[in-house]
């Protein structure tokens, strides 16, 4: 049993008495100890599709299907069983760690309150010593814990906003856009220490990112989104270096690779912008941006196929693999 089901999940908004459809149909699972990439650009529906996980999402959020942690149907549960799952199973490190930060609160004290909340049996002085082991294991000194968030650095308030999402410690951890705005040196300290918790504590990982190239090297598997559902799915590297979706293929073509002489002068763009959620095109979504659309894709939307450990969505591949 995973430790992480989405099953055919949906989640529709309405505004204005308009249905906007963010996410359509996503079925996706992550294994204790895997780390699962989620790419796509703004608006694809990554952030909303994990906000499922701990009911994060608006109250004008209507959502179907199956999210199940360990078996059990996060949408079906009370609220005080989603409080508990809250920290002590399941935790989020947001994107932004400047805002998600009290900056009138010391490290020390942000880091303990989820502690003391949810944890009983633990007293004040044991909170600090665990706060102090939290610091060291995403590589800051336990002398930090009495520093405020502005006298960190960027990549040490991200830092901070892991050791807290890992103080009940959660065996399931989403991290949305942990790297944003991170030089790429302390990028890849930070991804570093994500890669280095998976394995030594069994963690499952979802690591949202726009960049495919970091969840390249930093996930086992790879699922792209597109206007809401999964176009490609599987190992990253394979994802990365020989995508089978046109969508998954642009996002892998955007960063350049050192020594690949395509990306001489730059890399290569995608035109256009992603549809609006609540006026898709017909047919396949991608179509109108796609370079190799054929006719049928206007009108046909393709199904998410199995092929070997690939899932695609793409009327070019078929169960034999791709024409």
């Amino acid at each position: 049993m995973a430790l992480l089901e989405f099953d055919d999940v949906h989640v529709t908004y309405r505004s204005g008495g308009v249905v906007v459809p963010a996410v359509r149909g996503v079925t996706l699972a992550v294994d204790a100890g895997e780390s699962v990439g989620i790419a796509g650009e703004s608006g694809c529906g990554k952030t909303t599709l994990t906000s499922t996980v701990l009911r994060l999402q608006p109250k004008t959020a209507a959502v179907t299907g199956a999210v199940r942690v360990d078996g059990e149907d996060v949408l079906g549960m009370s609220w005080g069983k989603v409080r508990a799952l809250r920290w002590g199973t399941a935790s989020v490190v947001f994107q932004g760690a400047m805002h998600a930060l009290n900056p009138v609160q010391r490290i020390g004290t942000q880091i303990a309150e989820p502690i003391l909340l949810h944890d009983s049996a633990v007293g004040e002085a044991e909170a600090k010593r665990r706060v102090g082991e939290l610091l060291e294991m995403v590589g800051l000194p336990a002398r930090r814990a009495q520093n405020y968030p502005h006298q960190l650095s960027g990549g040490q308030k991200q830092r901070v906003m892991i050791a807290m999402a890992l103080a009940c410690r959660p065996r399931l951890v989403v991290a949305d856009e942990p790297t944003t705005a991170l030089d790429v040196m302390v990028q890849a300290q930070v991804l570093d220490v994500l890669s280095g918790l998976v394995r030594e504590l069994g963690l499952g990982l979802i690591f949202i990112s726009h960049d495919l190239s970091v969840l390249s090297t930093s996930c086992d598997r790879i699922a792209v989104m597109y206007a809401g559902r999964i176009v490609e799915e599987g190992p990253a590297g394979e994802v990365f270096d020989h995508p089978q979706h046109p969508y998954a293929g642009a996002l892998a073509g955007a960063f350049p690779r050192i020594g690949d002489t395509r990306f001489r002068y730059a890399p290569a763009g995608l035109p256009g912008d992603p549809p609006f959620p609540g006026d898709l095109p017909g047919g396949c979504a991608f179509h109108p941006r796609c370079p190799v659309a054929m006719a049928e894709c206007a009108t046909h939307e393709p199904p998410l196929l199995a092929v070997g450990d690939r899932r695609t969505a793409c009327l070019r591949v078929s169960a034999e693999g791709v024409r």
